[in-house]
């Protein structure tokens, strides 16, 4: 099993309960297609430097998984037909980072 990590930026204007479908959707098509979701963070609404399609922020979804060329071909053809994605990018990696959270929430 090879390591990959998968960022995703769905639309902003989607409702709460839609995000949860749309997260949940692609975490079934990973299990489906013989992979293992070892975590999923939420980033949450980010501002883009430029203006892709239209949008000027985007809600960011990012998945340390673990599967082999099918599951991220399975994955990637369903993100590029879905309406409601900006963006994906799948990175092969060697090894998971699980003790840095790159975006997490400061307290103040």
């Amino acid at each position: 099993m090879n390591c990959y990590e998968h960022t995703l930026i769905a639309k902003q204007d989607l409702p709460e309960n839609q995000i949860k479908s749309l997260i949940n959707k692609y975490e079934n098509i990973i299990n489906k297609n013989s992979g293992k979701i070892i975590k999923t963070e939420e980033w949450g609404l980010k501002n883009f430097s430029r203006e892709i399609n239209k949008n000027k922020k985007g809600i960011y979804f990012h998945i340390k998984l673990e599967g082999n060329g099918k599951t991220i071909e399975e994955l990637e053809k369903a993100e590029n037909i879905d309406d409601m994605l900006i963006r994906f990018l799948t990175v092969k990696v060697k090894t998971h980072d699980l003790k840095n959270q790159y975006f997490e929430t400061k307290e103040k």
